[in-house]
């Protein structure tokens, strides 16, 4: 279905590709997306001839993440219609982070913003040379909230309050050290040729066997109730949209100006 953002092809056999199909926006997702990616995401957990997941950006980005129109939009919903907006989102990544079969994010390109969420949401990434990160919230005034119970769990806590409160861009070779991907390739050939290997080898492995391995690494890995961290990452999400800085910093971007807090 173009018209809403989102591709599904699993014409090949045990393996589905999500491709975000808004280049013209950067891969920007909107509720439309979320949506989509959602329904998409249950239909897939269900699956049981789907052994491995990729997921892709189509044209030059993976994911500016979330639209800023739509978050400009948001401004003026009430507050229990941004929260469930946010909570739409929250689910939606926890749906990709808990999908039994292996999931990879092939990222070329820029990443921003809630395009990393997702990549840190994947079991595995791997990216060309020239892609590139940030989580450039705070320059909107806005807060990494929705993602960061999946960032700082892949990236760790101190490498989150850098890029967090920076917003920085780093280039493949520190998302690799930082263990956000775990390939670096040189061009988009060299990326299609590497995710046929990890999935050639994923195919080796018990399909029931990887569910478990999943489940595994879930259980033991938890140290938070992930439920209630994220209904509380919704609700800062819900309330920092509708703030005067937000507002400020996500209208200076779409007019191409500097925020207010610039001198």
């Amino acid at each position: 279905m173009k018209e809403d953002g989102v591709l599904l092809d699993v014409t090949r056999a045990g393996v589905a590709v999500i491709t975000l199909n808004r280049p013209e926006a950067h891969n920007a997702f909107n509720a439309l997306v979320v949506e989509r990616l959602n329904d998409i995401l249950d239909e897939l957990r269900g699956a049981d001839g789907v052994r491995v997941v990729l997921l892709e950006g189509a044209g030059k980005n993976f994911s500016a993440g979330a639209d800023l129109e739509w978050i400009r939009a948001a401004a003026d919903y009430t507050h229990a219609d941004n929260l469930e907006d946010a909570r739409a989102l929250a689910g939606m990544l926890n749906r990709l982070h808990t999908l039994p079969q292996p999931t990879v994010a092939l990222v070329t390109g820029a990443a921003r913003g809630g395009g990393v969420g997702l990549i840190a949401a994947c079991d595995m990434a791997i990216a060309t040379r020239d892609a590139s990160f940030a989580f450039t919230e705070a320059k909107l005034g806005m807060i990494p909230a929705i993602i960061s119970p999946f960032v700082i769990r892949t990236i760790g806590e101190r490498a989150a309050r850098r890029y967090f409160l920076t917003a920085e861009t780093f280039d493949a070779d520190e998302a690799y050290r930082l263990g956000l991907v775990q390939w670096v390739v040189e061009s988009k050939e060299a990326l299609a040729q590497e995710s046929e290997r990890l999935v050639t080898q994923i195919f080796q492995n018990g399909p029931d066997a990887l569910h478990a391995v999943k489940d595994l690494i879930q259980a033991v890995a938890a140290r938070t109730d992930y439920e209630h961290v994220l209904d509380n990452t919704a609700h800062r999400m819900a309330d920092i949209r509708v703030t005067k800085e937000a507002k400020e910093g996500v209208a200076a971007f779409l007019e191409k100006r500097k925020p207010s807090w610039i001198v």
